[in-house]
C-alpha cells in the first residue's frame, strides 16, 4: 500500500458516467482520493422549469463529494487542479471543450472514456450513430485528450454487443458498465505513469456529427431495417416522428414486417399507409414497417388500435418525412 494517496478529479455530466464515477469513488480508498467532480450547471427542466441537477452532479451532491459546476471551465478550475496537485483527471460525456491549460493542469494529464471503438465514430454521437448504422457491436475507449476531438492515443478498449432489441439507452448502459473492466486493468499503471498509449490508425477514422431534432423525422425512402435502426438510435432523443397532412405524429414503438411486399404494395409510394384491422403498416423502399404506438401533438402515446379509434386515417394516405442526412461525416 502506498503511503501517499494520489488525487483524481472526474469531469462528467451524463448517466453514462455513473458506473466509472462510482467505481472510482468507492474502490480506491487505499490508493487514491476522488478529490472533486466537475459537471454541467443545474438546468431548468420539465413543464415547471425547475432547476434540476444532471445525474453526475446529483451523485456528487448525495455523497458529499466536492462539486464544481461552472458555465465553462475557467482559470479558477486550472488553479484548483494545480494547487491541489491532482495526479490525473478523468473525463466522460462532460459537454465542454477542454483547453490546453486545463488538460495539462493535472500531473499525469487527462484521460477520456469515449463511447466507441476508436478510431471509428469519433465525435458527438458515437452510440446513436453505431445503432443507426446497423452495427452489431461497439464499445468504449480509454484515450488521452488532444486538441483535435477524440484524436488522442488509446490505451485500452472494451467491446459491447448491440442486440436487435437494444436502443440508445440500453447501449449507453452497457458502455457505462464497460468502463469498469478497463479501470480494473489500467488504473495501477495509469497512476504509476506506466500505461502505454497507442496512436490511432489514421486510415480507419470516421466522424459522427451532433444530432438535431430534424434527425427524428422519418425518411420512408430508406429500407425498413434502416428506419428501424434509426428509431432505436433516436428513441431517447430526438425520437422518431412524421407528418400526416399538417399533423405531427410521434412514433413510440415500431417493428419490421417480415413478409415481403405484395405486387400491389410494390406500386405504392414510400410512406403510404396500409390499414388492416388494428394494424398500421407503412411502405418503405424495401419492405414494410409496422407502427405499434403513436402520439399526436398534445395527446398521449397510444397503441395504434386506440390511436386509430380517435384519429382519422385511411389506407392509401401518405405519411411525410424528409430525406435523412448522413450521420457519419
Amino acid at each position: 500500500m502506498n503511503k501517499h494517496k494520489q488525487k483524481i478529479v472526474y469531469f462528467g455530466s451524463d448517466s453514462i458516467c455513473l458506473p466509472s464515477l462510482d467505481w472510482l469513488s468507492t474502490k480506491g480508498a487505499e490508493r487514491w482520493d476522488l478529490l472533486a467532480v466537475v459537471s454541467q450547471p443545474d438546468r431548468k427542466q420539465g413543464r415547471g422549469q425547475k432547476l434540476k441537477a444532471n445525474p453526475v452532479a446529483e451523485y456528487a451532491k448525495e455523497r458529499g463529494i466536492p462539486l464544481f459546476q461552472p458555465d465553462k471551465p475557467s482559470e479558477d478550475l486550472v488553479q484548483f487542479l494545480e494547487e491541489h496537485e491532482v495526479d490525473v483527471s478523468f473525463v466522460m460525456a462532460y459537454g465542454h471543450f477542454l483547453g490546453r491549460a486545463i488538460r495539462e493542469a493535472s500531473r499525469l494529464g487527462m484521460v477520456n472514456f469515449h463511447g466507441s471503438i476508436l478510431p471509428k465514430y469519433r465525435g458527438a454521437s458515437p452510440v446513436e450513430t453505431a445503432i443507426a448504422s446497423g452495427e452489431t457491436e461497439t464499445g468504449v475507449s480509454l484515450m488521452q485528450i488532444d486538441r483535435e476531438m477524440d484524436a488522442g492515443a488509446v490505451a485500452d478498449m472494451e467491446v459491447v454487443s448491440i442486440e436487435k432489441e437494444d436502443d440508445a439507452l440500453s447501449v449507453r448502459m452497457k458502455i457505462g458498465e464497460a468502463t469498469i473492466p478497463i479501470l480494473k486493468r489500467s488504473m495501477e499503471d495509469l497512476l504509476n505513469n506506466e500505461l502505454a498509449f497507442k496512436k490511432q490508425d489514421e486510415e480507419s477514422i470516421s466522424h459522427c456529427r451532433k444530432l438535431t431534432k430534424e434527425d427524428g423525422l422519418i425518411d420512408f425512402e430508406l429500407s425498413a431495417e434502416a428506419i428501424y435502426n434509426r428509431w432505436r438510435a433516436f428513441k431517447t432523443w430526438p425520437n422518431s416522428f412524421c407528418f400526416h397532412g399538417e399533423n405531427r405524429i410521434k412514433v413510440g414503438q415500431m417493428e419490421i414486417c417480415e413478409s415481403a411486399l405484395s405486387a400491389n404494395e410494390l406500386s405504392l409510394t414510400c410512406g403510404s399507409v396500409i390499414l388492416e384491422k388494428d394494424s398500421l403498416k407503412v411502405v418503405t423502399s424495401n419492405g414494410l414497417i409496422s407502427l405499434l404506438e403513436l402520439q399526436k401533438a398534445g395527446g398521449k402515446m397510444l397503441k395504434v388500435s386506440d390511436f386509430l379509434r380517435g384519429y382519422a386515417m385511411k389506407s392509401g394516405d401518405c405519411l411525410k418525412g424528409q430525406k435523412s442526412t448522413p450521420l457519419v461525416v
